[in-house]
């Protein structure tokens, strides 16, 4: 029988946060480890309701396939930064001094991260370069996130959002992270966002086209 424990239990959490619905055998798979063993951790994890199991998938060949998926509670065990007191704030500011100034603080905001990106990016001379080091960037901000190069193209991904919930409060933020990238590469390379966590998908997600 293999060791129980948390640290297992977590890197199924983040596969499936990473990756989305997974089955047992998928999960055994990309952690190298026995499909028993993950079946023991998956039935404790449901128990404990961090995971669920969605309809069985038919398969070519074989018997039907369970994906498992993140509960919210599941959700809630990657950190969003704050969350309550920065959805305080943002109702506070909107209360005491208008739409307005929230806008002003988004805008304030958004130049100040352009400038720390910006710094960051310089450091590096190629399109393929810079995208790498802002999905470092990101993922040091608990963004989760990831390049993929399909076909002279790139696919930033972020598998978590450390400010969903003020995000939600206050969708703002989400069009000043869009704005930054865009003008990150203006000139370079058009970024459109493809996934979006707040219309329901599980993850964001941008693709990064080289200019002609």
């Amino acid at each position: 029988m293999e060791h129980y424990s948390s640290t297992s239990q977590d890197k199924i959490l983040y596969q499936i946060k990473r990756l989305g619905p997974q089955s047992v055998k998928s999960l055994a798979e990309t952690l190298d480890v026995t499909t028993m063993g993950v079946r023991q951790h998956i039935a404790q994890l449901a128990a404990d309701g961090l995971i669920e199991a969605l309809a069985e998938e038919p398969q070519p060949r074989g018997r039907p396939v369970k994906p498992w998926k993140l509960t919210e509670k599941g959700h809630q065990r990657f950190p969003d930064a704050h969350a309550q007191v920065t959805v305080d704030l943002i109702l506070s500011v909107r209360e005491l001094l208008g739409e307005s100034a929230m806008d002003r603080i988004i805008e304030k905001r958004t130049r100040e991260t352009f400038e720390l990106y910006r710094r960051e990016l310089e450091k590096h001379k190629t399109l393929a370069g810079k995208i790498s080091q802002l999905a470092r960037i990101r993922t040091n901000e608990g963004y989760m996130a990831e390049v993929l190069e399909q076909e002279g193209e790139f696919i930033l991904s972020e598998h978590h959002c450390p400010i969903c919930i003020a995000a939600k409060s206050c969708q703002g933020f989400c069009r000043s992270e869009l704005d930054v990238f865009q003008k990150l590469f203006e000139g370079s390379a058009i970024v459109v966002r493809e996934d979006y966590i707040l219309n329901g998908a599980r993850r964001c997600s941008y693709r990064i086209t080289p200019s002609a």
